[in-house]
């Protein structure tokens, strides 16, 4: 059985990374168009790397949670990829092997002028360091207004899916959420998150409403089984 996952920030909050959205529509004290969109890196380069270094700090020293680990380890019992809209590696850390990034990751950077040229970058990034090819490095980020290059893989993955769990997202960010609207007919999903998206209509839709530290183990012991 092919499970498919597609994991939000409510996946990572457990771990104390905090979702990039709050009050006000504020991404850590910062409005958005400040911080990610391409606009924001012309205008401002020092804030956006500033902005990102601050993150990327923050995330290397949280840990994978429970619902991390949960599903790695059911990675050994059936064909499990992951798709997450999250920037951070704890999924690689908790040991899934099979994880599609849709939106970047913070542990890397790449050329300003060639996104395909991308380097693994722990470290913080400052304003004068270049990649290979001389240009100005940037976070490995997907910011607003940009193409999602990874999208067509995704929804490769999701037309083969005999199981599609949604985790930690509340649906309204796109093109993600168009996601599972690729599936195959009748392939059942389920959405674990605290609150329900909106997707009540949707058939084939069975809903844990509970976070992902104990949804994932909820539902890999009562529902995958019926299945």
């Amino acid at each position: 059985m092919h499970i498919v996952v597609l994991t939000g920030a409510g996946m990572s909050a457990d771990s104390g990374i905090n979702t990039f959205r709050g009050a006000g529509g504020l991404w850590e004290g910062h409005r958005v168009e400040d911080v990610a969109t391409p606009e924001a890196w012309y205008k401002n380069p020092e804030l956006v790397l500033r902005f990102y270094n601050e993150r990327r700090v923050g995330i290397l020293q949280a840990q994978p949670n429970r619902g991390h680990i949960a599903l790695a380890e059911l990675a050994a019992h059936h064909p499990v990829d992951i798709i997450t809209q999250n920037i951070d590696d704890l999924h690689e850390r908790a040991g899934s092997q099979k994880v599609l990034h849709l939106h970047g990751e913070i542990i890397k950077a790449r050329s300003e002028r060639n996104p395909n040229l991308i380097i693994e970058k722990r470290d913080d990034i400052h304003p004068g360091d270049l990649a290979p090819d001389g240009a100005q490095l940037r976070p490995h980020i997907v910011w607003f207004g940009e193409m999602v290059p990874m999208m067509e893989p995704a929804i490769r993955l999701v037309e083969r899916a005999d199981v599609i769990v949604i985790i930690g997202t509340s649906m309204v960010v796109y093109p993600a959420a168009s996601l599972f609207q690729y599936r195959k007919l009748h392939t059942p999903v389920i959405v674990i998150n605290p609150d329900k998206p909106d997707m009540q209509a949707t058939a084939g839709v069975q809903f844990i409403t509970q976070p992902a530290i104990t949804g994932v183990d909820y539902f890999i012991q009562e529902i995958l089984p019926q299945l």
